[in-house]
């Protein structure tokens, strides 16, 4: 694990511990980031900063119950703040995300070099979604990324839930596999 990740990590593990300078580091460390992906999947810059918010309540609730072992402090971070925007989207139902231009939508207090690696992991991911059947890259898309529910994904594509369910779980351990290439 590269230094920068192990620091997060450690602020992560302190923030558990209720240490309030370790927050705020970890926010200036991470709120880009975070509030990249907010604005990506929400579409709207005050709507994002205010999730961003709320994302970090959540990391300070949760930081205690954070295992290292089980996923990057990056990753754990990111699936904090992609689920509540999601939670924010299914409530009030928006147009569909457009894949394509979520790339064109940064935040203007990033760096170049931090614009750089956001869009090359998001070329990495398209990468690895291309690599999946049509369908269910979809269908990855649709819950991930629009932040359909289950039964709408398998109404979608006329499949049972159950069946959905398995085209999301394998079609993700499938991108966790080209990712770690």
């Amino acid at each position: 694990m590269n230094t920068t990740l192990k620091n997060i990590e450690q602020m992560i593990l302190q923030v558990g511990l209720g240490d309030r300078v370790a927050f705020r580091s970890l926010y200036q460390a991470t709120s880009p980031k975070l509030f990249g992906i907010c604005i990506r999947i929400l579409k709207d810059r005050s709507e994002a900063e205010d999730a961003l918010q709320e994302v970090y309540i959540k990391v300070w609730r949760a930081a205690s119950k954070f295992a290292s072992l089980d996923s990057s402090p990056i990753s754990w971070l990111a699936a904090i703040a992609r689920n509540h925007a999601i939670d924010i989207v299914r409530a009030r139902r928006p147009d569909v995300v457009d894949i394509d231009a979520t790339e064109e939508l940064t935040d203007d207090d990033l760096d170049p070099e931090q614009r750089a690696i956001g869009m090359s992991e998001g070329r990495r991911i398209e990468r690895c979604l291309d690599e999946l059947e049509a369908a269910r890259a979809d269908a990855i898309r649709g819950a991930y990324i629009e932040g359909f529910s289950y039964q709408e994904l398998s109404d979608r594509y006329d499949v049972p839930i159950n069946t959905m369910r398995t085209w999301l779980r394998r079609g993700l351990a499938k991108l966790r596999e080209c990712l770690e290439r």
